[in-house]
């Protein structure tokens, strides 16, 4: 497993390296000059070339992302508009970021994995096709729009919840008032994947031997259906599970700027508009790299459900 892991992980130099170009590659591309972006609307030519040359953007493409790298991993680049440390940018927001992500995650699995479970065994019932249409919606409905949604009826007309913004962490009051919103919206996608995909593992290992075996041995039904069948169903639930919490964060950055979440997607927003482009580089490097850590993690949680599963 050891090796295993040191593979992956030096699988991932890569990676950053592909990510980090096309995203270097992506900004220069962007119509506009971010030199005249940052000196203003009503700079001269002086001061845009100047400007220019303070930031290093009068240089080569390929010495301005070499210097970009090589400060970024020393910890020495800082953001054009902040005039700080692009990590300590992100780090100052990446937990705000974890936790709606979590908070999502926790909502879509108490949600999704019963509901799956139920709509198998009461297959072709109302609920089953009730909880099947309701994942198809979950699927179907752009993030911003159920932002939005949420925010006119919870906030504008019932007054239950605040619109916007960060209460403080998530197991405080005011924290989790704030989050109940921006985390429904974000696990949408993830819940109604997972109910529909626990409902079919669990309808495929039901009709297994082993199943039958268990329920004629006396096992109760909780046993046979938790102990026996969601145990062998899980390893994909897992996988999708792991794939979908990984790209929480890219929809997250939806999400919190509807919210206006002071997360590491809204950062990366503002970058962008900014042409900010050592703090866009940092951020989508940092929620890439949770990315990839996610699904490492969820290959080795293979290993602990199925022992027999070995990566050596």
């Amino acid at each position: 497993m050891i090796s295993y892991i040191l593979r992956r992980l030096v699988a991932l130099v890569p990676v950053v390296i592909f990510l980090s170009l096309f995203v270097f590659a992506i900004m220069k591309l962007t119509p506009g000059d971010p030199a005249a972006l940052l000196a203003g609307p009503q700079a001269s030519e002086e001061v845009i070339e100047l400007t220019r040359a303070r930031y290093g953007l009068d240089r080569p493409w390929y010495v301005q992302y070499a210097l970009m790298m090589s400060n970024l991993f020393t910890g020495e680049l800082e953001s054009i508009y902040y005039g700080e440390s692009v990590t300590t940018l992100v780090m100052q927001r990446l937990p705000a970021t974890l936790q709606l992500g979590l908070a999502a995650l926790v909502i879509a699995l108490v949600v999704a994995i019963p509901a799956g479970i139920i709509a198998a065994i009461r297959r072709n019932t109302i609920f089953d096709y009730a909880s099947m249409g309701i994942a198809l919606f979950g699927v179907s409905i752009p993030v911003f729009f159920t932002g939005i949604l949420l925010i006119y009826v919870f906030a504008v007309t019932l007054q239950w919840l605040p619109a916007s913004g960060y209460g403080g962490p998530i197991w405080t009051a005011g924290g989790l008032r704030h989050v109940i919103m921006p985390a429904f919206a974000l696990s949408l996608v993830l819940m109604a994947s997972t109910t529909r995909l626990t409902r079919s593992s669990m309808l495929e290992v039901m009709s297994e031997d082993y199943m039958r075996t268990a329920a004629a041995k006396g096992a109760s039904k909780v046993r046979v259906v938790l102990g026996h069948g969601l145990r062998n169903a899980f390893i994909p639930i897992l996988t999708n599970i792991g794939n979908q919490f990984a790209r929480l964060f890219a929809g997250a950055v939806l999400t919190e700027t509807v919210f206006a979440w002071p997360g590491a997607g809204r950062l990366a927003i503002n970058a962008i508009f900014r042409r900010d482009e050592p703090l866009v580089l940092a951020t989508v490097l940092f929620l890439g790299l949770i990315y990839v850590f996610v699904n490492l993690f969820i290959d080795v949680l293979y290993t602990v459900i199925n022992p027999r599963i070995s990566y050596e």
